[in-house]
């Protein structure tokens, strides 16, 4: 029951070790949870989840060979392509969205990097979301710092851009792109005065090490990212990853509660896989510390629980949607 006596520091960290990161994650289960959530009260009203949703602007095609996304040209799913959707009926999403109190709309693309006239459309939405007073995020691949700097100017408030795992099982996931070219595009969100929503996947077929070392390159990031997605692999038929052995229940939870002590002041996010997921273990998610969700039927192309299936589970737990601009408590 040895793990760091600086776990519940105040302060966020930038400086984690591997070793105290493993020691987290070896802890009881009892004392683990009991940490996270006190991390967790430190910094948000327990009570509040920031309910988000996500769109698929543009489906399919990626030249990318992700091994667990139904979205690449390499892999058959089974998936038609598309091209980028109108302005306007994005922004029809974004008003039904809204009046199922979501506070964040969420657009992804599926390109390996936008080009320069696509993102001027891009732009168009996330101005046009901004005026819905919506906060608004966006993934789609790489960026160059001009590009990053264009979405801040459009009132951008969140780059999607995870890490997907560890450094050292990177490999087994992707070659189209390196770890370099993920952190460069993070640098460059960071340097534009964009917030960063950058996480992983677990249950890709990873050991124990690998999601400490994911939960290390997060945490040791020169800023923690603001929002922390957490996704269960959701295994598509066509892909590499399909048959990976899902990840038990509890080793989940377990990464969500690491992942709040070791970033304490960041909206951690339940994201894909809840379609799977029992309810009770979401209520352990947000006991160890998660506190935002994706809502709505999809999940760019994969099933998730709708909107009235999430009501029915915050009103079991006695949960709320969070307002919009929620942030952890500095005071």
């Amino acid at each position: 029951m040895n793990a760091p006596a600086r776990a519940l520091h105040d302060t966020p960290r930038s400086d984690w070790t591997r070793e105290e990161i493993a020691a987290l994650f070896a802890l009881p289960f009892p004392e683990l949870m009991f940490r996270a959530a006190s991390v967790h009260r430190a910094h948000f009203d327990p009570t509040q989840v920031q309910v988000s949703q996500l769109l698929s602007i543009k489906t399919g095609g990626c030249p990318e060979d992700c091994g667990y996304c139904s979205q690449s040209a390499k892999y058959h799913t089974g998936l038609k392509a598309s091209k980028l959707m109108d302005v306007e009926k994005v922004l029809e999403e974004a008003r039904a969205a809204k009046a199922t109190g979501v506070s964040r709309f969420c657009m992804g693309a599926a390109w390996r990097n936008p080009k320069d006239k696509d993102l001027e459309t891009v732009c168009a939405m996330v101005e046009g979301v901004k005026a819905l007073g919506m906060e608004t995020c966006v993934t789609l691949g790489m960026l160059t710092g001009a590009q990053a700097a264009r979405l801040k100017q459009s009132g951008l408030d969140y780059y999607n851009h995870n890490l997907d795992t560890s450094p050292e099982y990177y490999r087994h996931i992707i070659s189209t792109r390196t770890y370099d070219d993920r952190l460069d595009t993070l640098a460059h969100v960071r340097d534009a005065g964009i917030n960063v929503c950058c996480g992983g996947i677990v249950g890709m077929g990873e050991n124990a090490t690998d999601r400490v070392g994911l939960i290390h390159a997060l945490a040791t990031l020169p800023v923690h990212p603001e929002s922390v997605p957490i996704n269960a692999l959701v295994q598509i038929t066509g892909t590499p990853k399909a048959l990976a052995q899902p990840l038990d229940p509890i080793d989940f939870v377990r990464v969500i509660a690491v992942s709040r002590i070791t970033m304490p002041k960041s909206v951690v996010r339940l994201t894909a896989g809840r379609e799977e997921m029992s309810d009770e273990t979401q209520a352990l998610c947000f006991l160890a510390g998660a506190n935002s969700i994706f809502t709505g039927a999809k999940l760019l192309t994969t099933p998730n629980p709708g909107a009235d299936s999430d009501q029915a589970l915050f009103a079991r737990l006695g949960l709320s949607p969070a307002p919009t601009g929620m942030a952890a408590d500095h005071a």
